[in-house]
């Protein structure tokens, strides 16, 4: 399998990264914490409320010298963008093959030297706060921590926490990450409402593990 950053990036994919660099430089944000000292982890930022998400975390994670990676459709790496989805960090998943979503993705990540698999585990913008599951399997299932990250486009700030390892308990861990985030974004109310799902007052979303 070819896995992000194995080989130099076309010009393509570079223009592209200074392009997302400069927007995210325009807006003027102010970023606190710093990049993880470790090979692999799951990047999950939050809360996911705007189209600028994605210019923010782009550009954020470039300023802090990471090489972020995703989870792609496999047929957006088809001929002629195959080169490019890979060198903007892309890992294909075949999405229609019940069953094997979680494994795929974590043995991508087994076969990386490193990665930073950035995921927006609320799924949506119109997300009432509670998170997917599936990024935590997948972290758990790779032996790889939770690196927190989150924004607040009003303030022009955002940031990353320390790794979170998991235990395997969903929703002990799940309380520890929305700590950090109340923490960070105490007036924000989608963090209430995942530190509900935490403590088990509301239900869960997202798929089963195995899917």
């Amino acid at each position: 399998m070819v896995t992000p950053h194995s080989r130099k990036a076309t010009i393509l994919s570079r223009i592209v990264w200074r392009i997302l660099r400069m927007l995210y430089r325009l807006q003027g944000f102010r970023l606190e914490g710093r990049a993880p000292d470790i090979p692999k982890y799951i990047l999950v930022g939050a809360p996911h409320t705007t189209n600028w998400d994605f210019i923010f975390f782009a550009g954020a994670v470039k300023e802090m010298g990471i090489r972020p990676s995703f989870v792609g459709k496999h047929t957006l790496f088809k001929w002629p963008m195959t080169r490019f989805m890979y060198d903007m960090g892309g890992i294909p998943v075949d999405r229609t093959r019940k069953g094997n979503y979680v494994q795929n993705v974590i043995s991508a990540i087994h076969e990386a030297e490193d990665i930073a698999l950035v995921v927006a585990p609320e799924g949506s913008r119109s997300s009432d706060g509670r998170w997917r599951s599936g990024f935590y399997h997948i972290a758990h299932g790779a032996g790889i921590p939770i690196v927190p990250a989150w924004v607040n486009h009003e303030a022009r700030r955002g940031g990353l926490g320390e790794p979170i390892h998991t235990t395997g308990d969903f929703h002990a861990d799940l309380a520890r990450i929305a700590e950090f985030y109340k923490a960070n974004r105490p007036e924000c109310e989608r963090f209430d409402i995942l530190a509900a799902q935490a403590r088990g007052e509301v239900e869960d979303v997202g798929r089963a593990p195995s899917d």
